[in-house]
Parts: C-alpha cells; structure tokens; sequence
C-alpha cells in the first residue's frame, strides 16, 4: 500500500489535481482512512493512458497469463 511508503504524487495526464486521497496516523506510520493499495495507482495510469488494465494480460516465462494490475480499480478521485 502507498500509505507503506509514505505518499505518493501524480501530476498531469488529465487527472483531477490538487486534492489528498487518504489519511495516516499523526506519525504517519500507518493509514486511518481510504488507504491506496498500489494497483490502484497502476489501474489510474493505464486508465488515463488508454487500455483497460483489467482486460489485458501478459504471458509470463511459463505461458500463464497475469494481469496488469490483479484486478484493482482506478482511483475515481482521480479521473
């Protein structure tokens, strides 16, 4: 989750700007409101960029197909 990391920033490509998704502990150690699993961000960038992250899936080196993003959502505060 980004709330692990810290923060994160997205600028540009369209997307809704100049807002907080979220919220952390005082110590901002831990997330107490509408945490960002990771995939979230990666669904909002290939969303603003075009394809559906949720119908495409690469072949890894066995043949098996993995999806993009492991079917999270974009973030709707976003787009």
């Amino acid at each position: 989750m980004l709330s692990n990391l810290g923060c994160g920033l997205l600028a540009g490509g369209g997307m809704q700007h100049g807002q907080v998704i979220g919220a952390t502990d005082r110590l901002g150690g831990a997330p107490i409101a509408r945490p960002v699993h990771f995939g979230e961000v990666l669904a909002t960038l290939y969303h603003q960029l075009g394809p559906d992250p949720n119908a495409i899936a690469l072949h890894d080196l066995a043949g098996r197909p993995q999806d993009l993003v492991d079917q999270h959502q974009p973030m709707r505060e976003l787009i």
